[in-house]
């Protein structure tokens, strides 16, 4: 059942457009991650679902019920949609205790305060904090603090929660231990949520589907593994993963794959998208489906090692061929010198330049 319906939303900052007809559902009890660069229009989506921003054209709907409609001239203020919203910020009141912090919501919707002190402190036991009521802000962990601010986006029940960067403010330790209780506790409660984040490991891991934004546009949508594995388009497979990019020249088809040539000399690849032979186009290759063989022979490109890192669960090798520079993951470190990088057809992705 869809929760939360957004329909060619428009918005734009004077002569700029910054949304550009986006589109997205979000069912009961769903994830539904906002991933994107810097300046894709995630956050001012958030925005705009919230009523922190206007759009001029579209409509945003809750169970069917409109929240904004242009054309049929609904704006609904944004207590009345009702949302829980948690901030980048956290945006806590310092001079108030946790439990009135949690509860406060509720007392601008007009609760007595006996209502509010035992909404406030189930709140805050669903989430571990039942102990921290009378604590202030400052005295809390950043991970506390965190959790008080869902606490009170819970509060009241709201039909969906609204997030904007989470985890953005923890430490790194602390973000991943963060990303699994975080997630947990949605699917505890089938709560319905759209987590607007810029990294692709907060997405892929929290996200029952992803919506990658891309200048105000949506580049495409699916679940974790459906975008990573197969993305639409340039921008969707840039964004994801390490990937290596080289340009080419299509030489050859045969049926979806086709023969490429550049500098790094000739490979087979898949064609992603119409490509005809002499047609210009990029070659991505994730670093994780690259490897070292010691012989020329298969789809490889022979290239000199510069460098090993040791990044804990792998290695971060980086090779030079010609002016390109390649990086391959893998789970040993490997010899410097020449080498060949191969690489399965399927696993060269070809897009149009």
């Amino acid at each position: 059942m869809t929760k939360l319906a957004v329909d060619d939303i428009h918005l734009a900052y004077g002569s700029m457009d910054v949304l550009k007809g986006i589109s997205l559902d979000l069912a009961q009890g769903e994830v539904v991650a906002l991933l994107g660069p810097s300046g894709s229009g995630k956050t001012t989506l958030l925005r705009a679902i919230a009523g922190l921003e206007a759009p001029h054209r579209g409509r945003i709907s809750v169970d069917g019920r409109s929240v904004y409609d242009a054309a049929g001239g609904v704006d609904l203020a944004i207590e009345q949609r009702n949302f829980g919203m948690v901030f980048q910020s956290y945006a806590l009141w310092p001079h108030r205790t946790v439990l009135q912090n949690v509860g406060y919501g509720l007392k601008l919707r007009g609760k007595g305060a006996k209502d509010i002190e035992a909404a406030a402190r189930e709140a805050l036991g669903r989430l571990g904090l039942g102990h921290l009521g009378e604590r202030y802000p400052h005295q809390l962990s950043g991970g506390q603090q965190q959790r008080v601010a869902i606490a009170r986006a819970l509060v009241y029940n709201p039909p969906v929660i609204l997030m904007d960067e989470p985890l953005s403010n923890l430490d790194a330790n602390l973000r991943e231990e963060a990303k699994t209780w975080l997630r947990s506790i949605i699917i505890e409660m089938q709560l319905s949520a759209i987590i607007v984040t810029h990294d692709q490991s907060e997405a892929l891991a929290m996200g029952d589907r992803i919506v990658l934004l891309q200048d105000g546009k949506v580049a495409q949508v699916g679940t974790p593994v459906e975008i990573y594995t197969q993305p639409a388009n340039l921008a969707a497979a840039s964004f994801f993963g390490r990937n290596n990019r080289l340009k080419g020249r299509i030489v050859s088809l045969n049926g979806g794959h086709a023969r490429v040539a550049g500098a790094f000399g000739e490979l087979d690849g898949l064609a992603k998208g119409p490509l005809a032979v002499g047609d210009d186009c990029t070659l991505v290759l994730r670093a994780e489906r690259l490897a070292v063989a010691a012989e020329p022979g298969g789809n490889a490109i022979e290239a000199t090692h510069v460098t090993s890192m040791y990044a804990g669960a792998h290695w971060e090798h980086v090779f030079r061929q010609g002016e390109a520079t390649l990086t391959l993951t893998s789970p040993t470190r490997v010899a410097g010198g020449r080498a060949f990088l191969r690489a399965e057809p399927d696993d060269v992705w070809l897009f149009a330049a």
